[in-house]
C-alpha cells in the first residue's frame, strides 16, 4: 500500500508547494508511513514540469522509497498495487522495482500495454516515459487501488492525480478504472489543451476476436472536466482484462422449475445438504473452495514477516479480518485459518455503533437484543490494571455483535488451536461525530451520498482496530496491528447477494439477473473499492480482496446463474448458494443460513443520526464541512 500524488503543470513555471497542499501530504503520509519523499522533473526548452510525491507502506521485499526513478532513461514510477500472480515476484524482491524495470525497457505502446495486462492483483500507478515525453497512469480491471483526479483551471494549467485528496473547493474526481490513460505532456504543452488517451480493457479472445469491456463512468468524468480537456478512446492496441466474461446461459422455465422445486417444506441447513448429496454439486463447491482457498492463500502470505525467536513474546498478528459473522466474513476467516501460521493470531474486527434507548425502541430486533448476554463497555470502565470493573451495557449489542460472537464459536470448534482475537470496536455517536470531521469525510470524498457515509464510517472505524477483547474471562483494551484487512467485498456482486438481485430476478428471471450482476461488477471501482481503499489505507493499512481475486472471478464468471445463486429458494439459502455451500462443506453449519444483512443495518450506524435518510440521498453530514 502506498499513497501516490504526481503534479502535472503545462507551464513555465515548475509547480511549487502551494500545488500540493499540507493537509494532502499529510493524508498521503498517514497512507504509507515508512517512507516519503519528493522528486521535480524539468524538461528544458519543454513547458511542463512534474512533481512526484511517493508514501510507502512497506508489506514484502526490500524497502524501495518512492518515486523511484531511472537515472539512463530519466523514466519516473510511482506504484501503489501488489502483484500476486501473472508476474513472478520471489518473497525476497519488491514489486516496485520488478515492474519498474519491465517499463524501461517498452519502447511501444503495446509494450507498456502488455506488462499491465501481465498484472494479476490490486494496482494503481503513475509512470512518465521521459523519452517520449508521456504520463502514464491508471487503475487495475477492478478498480481495487484508489486513484483521484483533478484539473485546476486558474492562471497555469495543472493537472493532479493523487490516492486520496482534502476537503477542498476544487473539484476531485475518481480516474475511472477502465483501462490505462496517457497525456503527451509534449503536445499538451503545445497546444495549451489537454487530451487524454484511453486504452479501454477487452476481454481476452474468444475464436480470434477480442471484446470491449465495460468503459465505466467516462461520461462523469467528461462532464466533471474543463473545457481545455478533451478524452479519446484508442481502440487499436489491446489492454487483455485479467478475466473472462460473464457466462449468460439461462435456463428455460420448465427447466428451471425442476431444478429448484423440492424445497418446500424443509429447514435450510437440510437443504444446503441436500444440494451436496448431488456428486456435481459437491464437486463445484470443492472446486470453489479450492480457488477461493488460493486467493486467500496469496492475500495472507505475500507479506513480510520478521523471524521470531522461540520462547519469546507471543506472535503478533500480520492479518485482520473484517468480521460481522455473515457469511462472507467466516467463510474468508476459515481460508485464512488454512494458511497463516499455525502460532499468529488472527485478529476479527467487529464494529458497533452505539444504541440509543430511541433506537433501541424503534428496532425490530429490540427482543432479540435483549435475550442475548450484554457487550462489554467502553474504554472508560477500566482500572489501573487495564481490567474491566464496572457493569456492562448492551448499548453495543447490534446484530453484528450477536452473529459475530456466534461465528467466533463456530470457528473456534472447526479451529481450537487457533488464537481469535474477537476485536469489539464500540464507537458513540460523539466520535463518530468528531472522526467524521477529522478523517472520514475527505475520504469518502469524492463519494457523497448516505450510504457511502454510513459504510465509510463503518469500515474506518472497523480497520483501525482500536477496541476491546476478551481473554481468560477479562475485558482489555486492544489495538490491532495487524497490517493486512481482509474483506469479502465482491461476494454480493457476483453470487446475488443483494435484495435488489432478488427484486430483478422477479421481474426479469435469469436473463435480467445476469445482466445486473455483470452491472454490479463493472461498476464496483466507483461505487465501493476506491472508497474503501482510501478509508482503510488512512491507517497505514492494506485492504485485500479475496472474492475479487482474478482466479476466483473468473471460475464463477465461467459457471451459469444457477450454479451460482437461486432465487426461487427462501431467502438465506437462495442468494449466494454456491457460497453457503461451502460454508456448511467446512463445518460452518449455523453461518452458512445467515440472510444477508447490510453493515449500514449490521453495525447500527444507520440508526444514530437520522433514520429515515435514504441510501441514495446526498449526504448533509459529508457535505457540511468547511471549504477552502
Amino acid at each position: 500500500m502506498c499513497g501516490i500524488c504526481c503534479v502535472v503543470s503545462l507551464s513555465v513555471h515548475p509547480p511549487d508547494g502551494c500545488f500540493l497542499k499540507e493537509d494532502i501530504l499529510c493524508n498521503l503520509r498517514r497512507r504509507g508511513p515508512n517512507s516519503s519523499q519528493q522528486l521535480i522533473k524539468t524538461v528544458p526548452q519543454l513547458p511542463y514540469h512534474c512533481l512526484f510525491s511517493g508514501h510507502v507502506l512497506h508489506l514484502r521485499g526490500q524497502l524501495t522509497p518512492q518515486p523511484v526513478e531511472d537515472p539512463t532513461s530519466g523514466n519516473v514510477f510511482l506504484w501503489n498495487g501488489e502483484i500476486f500472480s501473472g508476474v513472478p515476484v520471489t518473497a525476497e524482491e519488491n514489486d516496485t522495482q520488478i515492474i519498474f524495470r519491465q517499463l524501461c525497457t517498452c519502447r511501444r505502446e503495446s509494450d507498456v500495454l502488455s506488462v499491465f495486462s501481465s498484472i494479476q492483483g490490486p494496482w494503481s500507478f503513475v509512470f512518465y516515459q521521459a523519452s517520449e515525453h508521456c504520463l502514464w497512469f491508471g487503475r487495475d480491471f477492478f478498480g481495487r487501488r484508489s486513484l483521484l483526479w483533478q484539473f485546476n483551471k486558474e492562471a497555469d494549467k495543472v493537472f493532479v492525480l493523487s490516492s486520496v485528496s482534502a476537503v477542498s473547493g476544487n473539484l476531485w474526481q475518481e480516474v475511472p478504472a477502465s483501462g490505462i490513460f496517457r497525456l503527451d505532456l509534449k503536445a499538451c504543452a503545445a497546444s495549451e489543451a489537454v487530451t487524454l488517451t484511453l486504452y479501454p480493457w477487452k476481454y481476452p479472445s474468444r475464436q480470434n476476436a477480442t471484446e470491449k469491456a465495460v468503459l465505466g463512468d467516462l461520461n462523469m468524468a467528461s462532464k466533471y472536466s474543463p473545457s481545455y480537456v478533451s478524452l479519446v478512446v484508442n481502440d487499436s492496441h489491446t489492454l487483455v482484462a485479467p478475466v473472462i466474461p460473464l457466462n449468460k446461459e439461462t435456463l428455460n422455465t420448465q427447466e428451471e422449475s425442476r431444478l429448484f422445486d423440492f424445497t418446500n417444506n424443509v429447514a435450510d441447513v437440510e437443504v444446503l445438504q441436500m444440494f451436496l448429496a448431488k456428486h456435481h454439486k459437491k464437486e463445484l463447491v470443492h472446486q470453489f473452495i479450492d480457488v477461493l482457498s488460493r486467493a486467500v492463500e496469496r492475500r495472507v502470505l505475500c507479506l513480510a514477516r520478521e523471524a521470531e525467536m522461540s520462547g519469546a513474546a507471543p506472535r503478533k498478528p500480520h492479518v485482520a479480518v473484517l468480521f460481522s459473522g455473515g457469511i462472507d466474513s467466516i467463510l474468508i476467516a476459515a481460508l485464512a485459518d488454512r494458511h497463516v501460521p499455525s502460532e499468529e493470531p488472527i485478529d476479527l474486527l467487529n464494529v458497533a455503533f452505539k444504541v440509543t434507548d430511541k433506537g433501541r425502541q424503534s428496532s425490530s430486533t429490540k427482543k432479540k437484543s435483549k435475550e442475548q448476554k450484554p457487550s462489554p463497555p467502553s474504554q472508560g470502565c477500566f482500572d489501573d490494571t487495564g481490567i474491566v470493573k464496572c457493569g456492562s451495557s448492551s448499548s453495543f449489542n447490534v446484530p453484528d455483535r450477536i452473529t459475530g460472537k456466534a461465528g467466533l464459536e463456530e470457528l473456534k470448534t472447526v479451529s481450537p488451536s487457533r488464537s481469535w482475537n474477537f476485536v469489539e470496536i464500540n464507537v458513540t455517536l460523539e466520535e463518530l461525530k468528531a472522526m467524521r470531521q477529522q478523517h472520514i469525510s475527505h475520504l469518502v470524498y469524492p463519494l457523497g451520498t448516505v450510504l457511502d457515509d454510513s459504510i465509510g464510517c463503518a469500515v474506518w472505524f472497523a480497520s483501525r482496530g482500536e477496541g476491546l477483547i476478551t481473554s481468560q474471562g477479562d475485558i482489555r483494551p486492544y489495538k490491532s496491528v495487524a497490517k493486512i484487512v481482509l474483506t469479502g467485498i465482491g461476494a454480493d456482486e457476483q453470487l446475488a447477494g443483494y435484495s435488489r438481485h432478488r427484486a430483478c430476478f422477479e421481474k426479469h428471471g435469469l436473463e435480467g439477473l445476469n445482466e445486473e450482476l455483470e452491472m454490479e461488477l463493472g461498476r464496483i471501482s466507483s461505487r465501493n473499492l476506491g472508497r474503501d481503499d482510501r478509508v482503510i489505507g488512512d491507517h497505514g493499512k492494506e485492504a485485500r480482496f479475496p472474492f475479487l481475486d482474478e482466479e476466483v472471478v473468473s471460475f464463477l464468471n465461467s459457471l451459469p446463474i444457477w450454479e451460482k445463486a437461486n432465487l426461487t429458494l427462501r431467502r438465506g439459502i437462495g442468494e449466494k448458494l454456491l457460497l453457503r455451500l461451502a460454508a456448511a462443506e467446512l463445518g460452518l453449519t449455523a453461518s452458512s443460513v445467515l440472510p444477508k444483512r447490510a453493515m449500514q443495518f449490521g453495525s447500527r450506524i444507520a440508526k444514530m443520526e437520522n433514520s429515515s435518510e435514504k441510501a441514495s440521498d446526498k449526504c448533509t453530514r459529508l457535505q457540511s464541512l468547511p471549504v477552502e
